[in-house]
């Protein structure tokens, strides 16, 4: 509480005006009778006194209000009264604390259910009152009560912010807000950029999210109901198309929808492969509905983000997550991740310990870094950029111990002992930072670049909304869309031509088994291993850069059985072997990398297309498939070299002579009509 307001605890009446003030009454009488306006003199006091004037009541009631904002309240209008209540128009008002006067009792009705919302009124008997007089013919407005006895505890400065009374969306901004909406990004995200705009700092805006979110659900003017009923519609014609696509839903207790969730058959395929390491992101709403949006995204062999699942759920808490987590789970055939990375939501970490026991949990480091501004910005000023790098390494060391250490010495370095971001952040360590993770597959997916690529693609879902019950069918849309641009870059890549570094026996073995991506990452490796001694040790090797007299990674190698494992743990971190196993590998003459350390999800494998998953195959397009698949490996074995690719371009050139010189019946174009359509 201020010490201005602390001050003011006491209660003026005006002896000429012993109308009897009672806050129980919750009636209130808005009337704006015809009024003289004119100029008065005005006061600059700051707390209303027996006797100040105004010249309007609306003026006298911005000044009411500007008092409550600086005293830590809000203020309404309560009653209005008429003199003698005969035709003389409006003459009192009182205007009090937002928490004046109780509840009203609401009756019930079985047919529309009520909101089990707490009320914030308490009794509170703080109020000014004012009255109407006439003096040389000059209607005017006086205090003829004041009382500033509050029996709450008032706000902070940083808090009364947010009372729903001084929480405004200009007809500018509402404008704004609407043009984001069309653009399909989040409401987040619209706060960020109206923040940025205005050069005001995180959370200072003169509005919440919720306030947008509220803005936004008026102009949409959708009924839950009809939209619900529409969306279940909207899954069952597509089941009835296509018995492979999943879908499950739950219903309150009014029968309406609560929580959905469905995948696509093409993404069941891809997670049996590339369903080790997953992001479940649910930072992001459906505008259109209000409601929270799960989507479940991995990462394919050639290093693209893959579709798995979505989930709309009505409320964010730990039985929502839990029945989004089994349903999951049974579109997966029960197959738990390996991996999962999530926001910072406690109640999802909870649903997970208890879903997926199994499954390492960790947080997504790009969803932890983009709220860096909004916590760190104000707090360090220009050492921001300074401490952000700092963070960046201790977040990439290898070894828990000298993370530690480095974190201790940050937390000093910049003062940051006791803010709560830092604080919070570092209980959370083991969730987050990669000495702690180092010994868990990832896939990769928690570098920067990769992160920026899955980001990108959950943003084309959230910019696909329209009507919640076409969001099913256009997420499909969304999804083939990348499923064939993704087929397209798997080609570039496999018709690129790949150039060996290092003349290495095991490099050219891996060029013919991993996807370039996979390729290029472990050719990094070869190159650098090139840069390191090995020292024979009992049960392996010591293995340090040649400029290094001490320290380097421990290699354990196992020849008879081709084990072999590093103290740096990037196998089975990323699936990719380490600078340090391939020194040794090399020291020991393998010419080939052992199969086991060649993982298939990193292999050149032919994943058959959505757009040919049809529920009820009959043989011809099952030769289709065939065909589909002979000719995605005659490109990839075409490739590798200039020669093949002759031979395969000049081959393929007569076939497709000899194939147009067929005559094609009318149940051949009826056959392939069937499938253009499923194309």
């Amino acid at each position: 509480m201020s010490e201005e307001a602390g001050e003011m605890l006491v209660v003026y009446e005006d002896p000429s005006d012993q109308r009897s003030f009672s806050l129980d009454d919750t009636s209130s009488t808005e009337e704006s009778p015809d009024e003289t306006r004119f100029s008065l003199e005005t006061t600059n006091d700051a707390i209303p006194y027996i006797g100040q004037r105004f010249a309007t009541h609306d003026a006298a009631y911005e000044f009411y209000s500007e008092f409550a904002k600086r005293c830590g309240f809000s203020i309404r209008r309560h009653r209005t009264e008429g003199k003698d209540g005969v035709g003389k128009g409006l003459t009192r008002r009182y205007f009090v604390c937002h928490r004046a006067g109780n509840t009203p009792v609401k009756m019930s009705t079985e047919s529309k259910p009520q909101r089990n919302r707490k009320s914030s009124r308490c009794g509170c008997q703080a109020y000014m009152r004012i009255t109407k007089t006439t003096e040389l013919g000059a209607p005017e407005w006086r205090v003829t009560g004041f009382a500033n006895h509050h029996n709450h505890e008032l706000l902070e400065p940083n808090q009364v912010r947010f009372l729903p009374a001084y929480r405004t969306i200009s007809d500018a901004d509402k404008s704004r807000i609407l043009m984001f909406a069309k653009t399909g990004i989040s409401v987040h995200q619209m706060m960020r950029l109206m923040e940025l705009e205005k050069c005001v700092e995180p959370g200072y805006l003169p509005f919440t999210e919720k306030d947008v979110r509220n803005l936004l659900q008026s102009f949409k003017k959708l009924d839950p109901e009809e939209e619900s009923i529409d969306l279940l519609r909207m899954c069952k014609n597509i089941k009835e198309k296509d018995p492979n696509f999943k879908f499950e839903y739950t219903l309150d207790s009014n029968d309406r929808l609560e929580n959905i969730a469905w995948s696509y058959a093409s993404s069941i395929q891809l997670y049996e492969i590339f369903g080790d390491a997953v992001v479940f992101d649910t930072t992001h709403r459906l505008t259109a509905f209000d409601m929270p949006l799960g989507i479940w995204v991995g990462m394919n062999n050639y290093g693209m983000p893959c579709f798995f699942g979505c989930v709309l759920i009505r409320e964010e808490n730990m039985r929502s997550f839990s029945w989004a987590l089994k349903a999951f789970l049974g579109f997966m055939n029960g197959n738990a991740p390996q991996t999962i990375l999530t926001d910072q939501n406690m109640c999802l970490k909870e649903a997970l310990t208890m879903e997926m026991p199994t499954t390492k949990h960790a947080l997504c480091i790009w969803m932890i870094v983009a709220k860096f501004p909004s916590w760190f910005n104000a707090v360090l000023g220009e050492r921001y950029n300074e401490w952000k790098a700092e963070f960046y390494r201790l977040y990439n060391l290898e070894s828990v111990e000298d993370f530690e250490l480095g974190w201790r010495d940050m937390v000093n370095s910049f003062g940051l002992h006791a803010n709560r971001h830092i604080v919070n952040l570092y209980g959370l360590r083991s969730l987050w930072a990669l000495p702690f993770l180092r010994s868990h597959f990832f896939a990769g997916m928690t570098t920067p670049s990769l992160s920026k690529s899955i980001n990108a693609f959950i943003q084309r879902f959230l910019s696909a909304q329209t009507r919640l019950a076409h969001f099913v069918e256009q997420v499909a849309v969304t999804v083939d869309f990348k499923d064939q641009a993704g087929e397209q870059q798997t080609m570039q890549q496999n018709l690129q031509n790949i150039c060996l570094k290092t003349g290495a026996p095991m490099e050219s073995h891996a060029a013919t088994i991993l996807t370039p991506f996979a390729f290029s990452k472990l050719q990094e490796q070869l190159v650098l291993a090139a840069h390191y001694a090995s020292f024979p040790i009992q049960d392996g090797y010591i293995v340090r850069h040649h400029t290094k007299a001490e320290g380097g990674r421990k290699v354990y190698w196992v020849p008879r059985e081709g084990i072999i494992s590093c103290s740096c743990h990037q196998f089975e971190f990323s699936g990719i072997l380490c600078r340090h196993t391939l020194r040794v590998l090399s020291t020991e003459n393998c010419f080939q990398i052992p199969d086991r350390y060649l993982p298939i999800r990193w292999r050149r494998i032919s994943m058959p297309s959505s757009k040919y998953l049809q529920s009820t195959p009959s043989d011809h397009t099952e030769r289709v498939q065939l065909l589909q698949n002979m000719v995605s490996s005659l490109l990839t074995e075409s490739a590798k070299s200039t020669e093949r690719l002759d031979i395969a371009t000049e081959q393929v050139s007569v076939l497709l002579s000899r194939i147009r010189e067929q005559p094609v019946p009318l149940q051949g174009v009826r056959d392939i009509s069937s499938i253009n359509r499923n194309l």
